[in-house]
């Protein structure tokens, strides 16, 4: 990342100055004419240009400039600003210019299992926020998912007067502008399912169902509609499972069906162009207790060997077992990261002085393995990663 710091302080300055101009403007056209409507400066304000005196596209490329940290301060600033930051189009220009940072989103619980809340840690290390508290229910068994630079937390169960009750309800988390909202209920209440994205959209498998029973539907949610559909479902019900997308295919994996007795070794396969699923012929991971995609491998922990990494090749459907070194921790219960396509291990166990292990799978042989001090407050329960 030496190229894009160099670039934060580069137009750091501007920025603000521009940040210190927009406000006073702003107060002033508010004291100026205090009669207009909300409706009135909004139809103004979509007329106006993104910076006065610069054509629009110069004026996204000089947004796009701006620090991440910036970005909950320029959604406030004007209406136009804010659309622009909440558009893919903001991410693909901050792509362009090089300037993308990535951010580790970090669900964790203390050390008695009562209080959790989403950090933000940067490239480095660096909290740099904790998020706002997610509206509704407090829920488990739901699912976390990226997409389009907005991090989804799907469906799951909220226990009230310890009775279970299957939530449908899904909320999105924009980083960009540091706020949650609500978007379309799923068809089908659910909690322990899979879910992963793929082409740019979500996909919901299996699980339980309202009244506790195991799930074999799945469908699909379009962020251009916010809304789901119903697709094909799985040939057996599958809960506990978990999900990832390769080559624009959703694997399913884990977990355990009706039809199998002990953990299911089945994957199941959906393409998305034929709509219709397909059952790999290998057999894949059992009791997973972490997993994480890095490139074109999928990175898996089984329950049953805690010390030894299984690696997915989707390109062959090959799979090999690397060893975990006792280096930083000698844990065996871990939660996966990923940061600029390596795989972090944050442990479960608060060791004293212990470090996250980091796996470069495109490091040289024998150096495959360090160390990182980037590390959660608590124990991690989901962790995902966000670039913008």
């Amino acid at each position: 990342m030496p190229g894009f710091l160099s670039e934060s302080k580069r137009f750091k300055q501007p920025t603000m100055s521009l940040f210190d101009s927009l406000k006073q403007d702003t107060l002033i056209h508010s004291k100026s004419y205090p009669s207009l409507s909300s409706q009135l400066l909004d139809e103004v304000d979509s007329h106006s240009p993104i910076l006065p005196g610069l054509p629009d596209d110069v004026a996204k490329h000089c947004l796009a400039l701006v620090p991440r940290a910036n970005f909950p301060t320029m959604g406030g600033v004007c209406k136009k600003w804010r659309s622009f930051i909440q558009s893919k189009e903001f991410i693909t220009v901050r792509q362009l210019a090089g300037v993308l940072e990535e951010w580790l989103y970090i669900l964790t619980v203390d050390a008695e299992g009562k209080e959790s809340h989403w950090e933000v840690l940067d490239c480095v290390g660096n909290k740099n926020r904790i998020l706002p508290a997610m509206p509704g229910l407090a829920k488990s068994g739901f699912g976390v998912v990226v997409l389009n630079g907005k991090l989804l937390v799907v469906a799951g169960y909220s226990v009230i007067n310890g009775v279970v009750f299957a939530s449908p309800d899904v909320y999105q988390y924009d980083s960009c502008l540091n706020s949650w909202s609500k978007l379309a209920d799923m068809n089908v209440a659910r909690y322990d399912f899979a879910s992963a994205e793929v082409n740019g959209k979500v996909y919901a498998v299996g699980g339980y169902g309202i009244d506790g029973n195991s799930l074999s539907s799945a469908e699909v949610y379009d962020p251009e509609t916010n809304s789901w559909s119903i697709i094909e479902s799985l040939r057996r019900p599958r809960w506990g499972c978990f999900a990832c997308g390769f080559e624009g295919k959703l694997y399913v994996m884990g977990g355990r069906s009706s039809f199998t007795i002990g953990n299911s070794k089945f994957v199941d396969v959906y393409n998305p162009e034929k709509q219709s699923w397909c059952e790999m012929k290998k057999n894949g991971c059992v009791m997973v207790t972490a997993h994480a995609v890095v490139g074109k491998n999928l990175f898996c922990m089984e329950w049953k060997n805690q010390r030894k990494l299984a690696i997915f090749n989707s390109v062959d459907n090959s799979w090999k077992m690397v060893p975990v070194p006792l280096t930083g921790s000698a844990s065996i219960g871990f939660r996966f990261g990923i940061l600029d396509g390596k795989l972090l291990l944050f442990s479960l166990e608060k060791e004293p002085n212990y470090q996250t292990l980091l796996y470069d799978p495109n490091g040289a042989p024998g150096s495959e393995w360090q160390t990182s001090e980037i590390k959660p407050s608590g124990s991690c329960l989901y962790c995902v990663t966000i670039k913008a």
